[in-house]
């Protein structure tokens, strides 16, 4: 049976950069509240008419696949994570499929929001596992700014959430290399609504209406304080789980990569698990959180800045909307 390793990491982010003192100035808010709340000091949004979900993971795409030495004909298969895609449907993958002319191959989409990218890693894992395919891009990337309250009302996550795409090559290795080790995924549907968008909604009368948009549907809504409690919670179960089932100590891990989804929750899963800061990635301080498009983007990040090397022990975590949590442990 083969393993899989990531190959290769690439990523885009906006070049419209949005400050604290930027959102000060539309919304009743200030740069010591968001510091103290988030640790975003600026984020990138989309610019109109430039970007879309399709045209920068396409860019992270194109970088991954440079990186890892192979073309877009090497590809067998797309794994795209999302929860902000083009079109209502078809999913993103096809499209991302066509601008990349990758034509034929298959494209699957997964909605699991913040824990999306590693979802989709563990899928593409087990393709490459029982030899279905040999390489598969996997991609995360989200356009969010559009869905913001930005409003005083919706402050709270319209300070939080970003832009971007971050993609890898995931490639069958043979079972003694290195690679990914074991992937870890939960859910909890109990807490959907406390960070969910509800509209547009098959389930009502008519997706679109005058009084969806006046009850503000299309916006994202977040329970901070619920998310907060449990995130804290369940990044540091999954974190262990994956060490445990691969017989790690947690003083093994070359580097910890996290869902960028706030500053504090990072902070404090690092005290948790007594890391020092060398073994810890977080890139929210000037990103922000761009749900599915986090973890890829640090990756990418990372490895640019030397911060992960050719035999270190990586960990990657992610809580988010769903509830859904998951963890991966790869040998780079």
């Amino acid at each position: 049976m083969k393993k899989s390793r990531i190959t290769g990491t690439g990523h885009y982010v906006p070049e419209n950069i949005i400050t604290n003192d930027y959102l000060s100035s539309i919304m009743n808010t200030n740069n010591d509240w968001i510091l103290e709340r988030t640790g975003i000091q600026e984020r990138r949004w989309f610019t109109p008419g430039k970007d879309t979900v399709t045209s920068m993971s396409a860019a992270a795409s194109k970088m991954a696949l440079e990186r890892a030495g192979l073309t877009a004909k090497d590809i067998d298969f797309i794994v795209f994570a999302t929860i902000t895609a083009d079109y209502f449907l078809p999913g993103n993958g096809v499209l991302l499929q066509r601008e990349l002319g990758m034509h034929g191959i298959g494209a699957l989409d997964i909605r699991n929001a913040c824990s999306g990218f590693i979802y989709g890693l563990s899928v593409a894992d087990q393709f490459i596992k029982t030899g279905m395919y040999k390489n598969i891009l996997v991609v995360g990337a989200e356009i969010q700014s559009s869905a913001l309250d930005k409003s005083d009302e919706g402050r709270s996550s319209a300070v939080i959430f970003a832009d971007g795409a971050g993609a890898v090559v995931l490639s069958a290795v043979e079972p003694d290399m290195p690679g990914i080790m074991s992937t870890h995924l939960h859910a909890d549907g109990d807490y959907a609504e406390e960070l969910y968008c509800i509209a547009p909604s098959s389930s009502q009368p008519v997706r679109i209406s005058q009084e969806l948009i006046e009850r503000g549907d299309f916006f994202l809504k977040m329970n901070g304080n619920t998310v907060f409690k449990h995130a804290v919670v369940r990044f540091v179960e999954v974190i262990n789980e994956a060490l445990e089932a691969n017989g790690v100590n947690k003083s093994e891990i070359d580097l910890l990569v996290p869902h960028q989804a706030n500053l504090r929750i990072s902070n404090y899963i690092q005290q948790k698990m007594g890391l020092p800061d060398e073994k810890v990635f977080n890139n929210i301080m000037y990103l922000g959180n761009t749900t599915a498009g986090t973890i890829p983007i640090a990756l990418s990040e990372a490895w640019e800045q030397g911060r992960i090397k050719e035999g270190d022990l990586i960990c990657l975590a992610a809580f988010g909307s769903g509830f859904a949590w998951a963890s991966a442990l790869l040998r780079w």
